[in-house]
């Protein structure tokens, strides 16, 4: 269980964070040319020399000799193996000269080795290849595709063992085989080899395809599977290159204490959620494109208005009474309702606290202490466990709840609209306290401009000011494509003279911004809807009148950070924001503007679709179903459609059959693990929502 002090987060600008420095900060530790991401990843940023090769499935060795001479005047190892006997292999044109150059540069040759079981083989026990190679598979005469994908597929599975951490896997296959976009024709996928499937089973992902470059070798000639004469068509032939992948995490209990209305709460965050808390995207120095797409809207809208970013942390629950005071419509069934653990005003804590020492790992990897944080992971069983303890209290944790029983209830943060409005009346109220008493309060010019509402760009030649909060909100939604449940907001406020028509300005100001990536603005009552395609709605500009002049009008800007970083940058998918591989972060190291596109660094993942189907009680709440799918499938679940009801006429049960599809952008998935995830599904419907599975 990870326990969390939000008051006593590690704080450097907006960034708010548990670890002792945020993943995604590359500003707080220089170190040559190390950038640090996300514990215990790094990345290179130059990039190690190859050491060692492994080439498999050779026939007369043709391909090894030419890569030998290719490597001849670096430290790269060769080791070259193929199936044959060695009596056998050598018996072919050319192998005997092959060899000889090969172990002239250095290299090694072994026979009778299984690129199957390559664990097994004994000369290669114990060591370590940055690359394997395998060119032109094949199960050898007319086997079919299946053979030919359990070919596939078992290699992947022994090459892995001996594949450093960031080593590639090369294998060259005839155009059509792989079954991906990069084939052209592409075969229908039935009759493929289904090469990016069959290696995700090994936790592989395809980093890259490029065509085959026979030109390269000049010596190799592709004898043909089992080294038969008959060779290959390699001349369209395409080299796919694979990487290792992370691995999926089981969800985290994260119980995080706050201050919330003069009192310290303490609560468990949902687990569904339990990846989006404390990323750090936002904070300072971030290079993640949720920051860098904030950093472009700030700057474009500073070049007409002053913006004024606050600091202060915020927490994430809101009251009811807190979210009626923002004065803005919101969903209520889209809220993540929280039943706390524990609430007690603020002064009974502090004696409790400070004895309290907790451990944890510094950037170097030794423990200390600090009053902060404790952290421990723990397993799904351990999951599983605890929410056994506390059924009652963690099912209410997402439910929708009755008006009158609020008052002893939160919700996590739907809108920063409270948190802005509080923010405001607390600075305002600085001012004129400090204004009675003669203080000079300088640091609080630019809100007492906030405050007065000074002309906006045109009106008078002044320039106003635009107050602006950022942060995660979350919305208890069900899955689909483009259903964020957690995202990062930006929200702008500013006061304006009415004749300026400050709607208008700042609308023209965000379709100059925003325009040339897709965006476009829709008149609504009282402002305007920002819109992108294929996600819909990406922000809102409205307006109302200023309480104390009613000559001036309150513009506020709410903008979806996240899904404007995926159209800026050309995301495939919003889930890869959240990714916590290295290489995502690389792509945006230098801080690249908006409109570069994003290559990557997993090509032509798999889709896996499955129906499940159960027997419910008389009621049936689909969100908590939407969230167990969020949490058994590690987020890979992509769409849910309700496919078919039926109720029973003579028992108080309905049938209820979904279609989900699993994809990933971030991880290897396979069909395999896809499988696993819907089973934990089937035991998580089973044992905390009571269903029967059909």
């Amino acid at each position: 269980m990870i326990i969390i002090d939000r008051e006593e987060e590690t704080e450097t600008g907006d960034c708010r964070s548990y670890a002792p420095f945020s993943p995604f900060c590359t500003n707080r530790y220089p170190s040559g040319n190390l950038v640090f991401v996300s514990l215990p990843f790094l990345i290179l940023l130059d990039m190690c020399p190859l050491r060692s090769i492994l080439l498999v499935g050779e026939g007369n060795f043709s391909f090894s000799a030419s890569v030998s001479q290719l490597y001849s005047e670096t430290d790269t190892s060769i080791t070259a193996t193929c199936l044959q006997h060695q009596e056998e292999a050598l018996r072919h044109e050319g192998a005997t000269n092959n060899i000889r150059t090969i172990q002239d540069s250095g290299g090694a040759v072994l026979f009778d080795v299984d690129c199957t079981k390559l664990g097994e083989c004994a000369s290669l026990q114990g060591r370590v290849f940055d690359r394997v190679v395998f060119n032109f598979p094949h199960c050898g005469r007319k086997s079919g595709v299946k053979k030919n994908r359990e070919l596939l597929k078992n290699f992947f599975l022994s090459c892995v063992q001996l594949l450093s951490e960031d080593g590639e896997v090369h294998v060259s296959l005839c155009n059509g085989q792989g079954g991906t976009p990069a084939d052209h024709p592409k075969r229908e996928w039935h009759n493929s080899w289904q090469v990016a499937a069959m290696a995700a089973e090994a936790n592989l992902i395809l980093s890259h395809v490029q065509p085959f470059e026979s030109e390269k070798y000049q010596s190799y000639k592709c004898t043909g599977y089992r080294s038969q004469d008959k060779g290959f068509h390699v001349e369209k032939g395409l080299l796919h290159v694979f990487t290792h992948s992370l691995s999926y995490t089981p969800a985290q209990i994260l119980k995080v204490e706050e201050a919330v209305e003069g009192h310290r709460v303490e609560y468990n965050i949902p687990a569904e959620l339990s990846d989006y808390i404390f990323r750090g995207f936002l904070c300072s120095g971030s290079v993640h494109p949720v920051r860098l797409v904030q950093d472009f809207l700030l700057k474009g809208l500073a070049e007409k208005w002053s913006v004024s970013m606050t600091t202060e942390t915020i927490p994430f629950l809101l009251t009811a009474k807190q979210l009626q005071a923002c004065g803005r419509d919101i969903n209520r069934t889209h809220c993540y309702w929280i039943h706390p653990l524990q609430k007690y005003l603020n002064s009974d804590v502090h004696s409790s606290k400070d004895k309290r020492q907790h451990q944890f790992l510094d950037s170097q990897g030794h423990t200390g202490t600090r009053d902060t944080l404790s952290a421990t992971c723990v397993t799904s069983d351990e999951v599983d466990r605890v929410r056994s303890k506390e059924v009652e209290r963690l099912m209410s944790a997402c439910s929708l709840v009755d008006a009158e029983g609020e008052s002893d209830l939160y919700m996590l943060r739907p809108s920063l609209l409270p948190h802005m409005e509080e923010l405001l009346t607390k600075k305002e109220e600085l001012i004129n306290n400090a204004g009675s008493h003669g203080e000079n309060m300088g640091n609080n010019k630019s809100v007492e401009g906030h405050k007065k509402g000074g002309p906006s760009g045109d009106c008078n030649g002044v320039t106003s000011l635009l107050f602006g909060i950022s942060g995660l909100v979350f919305k208890n939604v069900q899955v689909n494509l483009w259903a964020l449940p957690a995202f990062h907001k930006l929200l702008l406020r500013g006061v304006f003279p009415s004749e300026c028509e400050p709607i208008k300005l700042l609308c023209q100001r965000l379709d100059t911004l925003l325009a040339p990536y897709g965006v476009s603005l829709v008149t609504e009552q009282g402002g305007l809807r920002l819109m992108a395609q294929p996600m819909g709605l990406v922000g809102r500009v409205f307006a109302s009148n200023a309480s104390d002049n009613i000559s001036d009008v309150v513009v506020t800007v709410s903008l979806n950070l996240d899904l404007l970083a995926v159209l800026l940058f050309s995301l495939p998918d919003w889930r890869l924001l959240w990714s916590h591989d290295p290489r995502f972060l690389q792509h945006f190291v230098l801080r690249p503007s908006p409109g570069k596109p994003f290559h990557p660094f997993s090509m032509f993942p798999e889709h896996f679709s499955f129906d499940i189907s159960f027997w419910t009680g008389p009621t049936w709440e689909e969100r908590k179903f939407h969230a167990l799918t969020r949490e058994a499938g590690h987020g890979t679940v992509e769409q849910v459609k309700l496919i078919d009801t039926f109720s029973h006429p003579e028992l108080s049960q309905t049938s209820y059959c979904y279609r989900l599809i699993y994809h990933s952008h971030t991880h290897a998935l396979s069909h395999t693990q896809a499988l696993q995830f819907h089973k934990d599904l089937e035991s998580f419907l089973t044992s905390r929502l009571q269903v029967i599975i059909r």
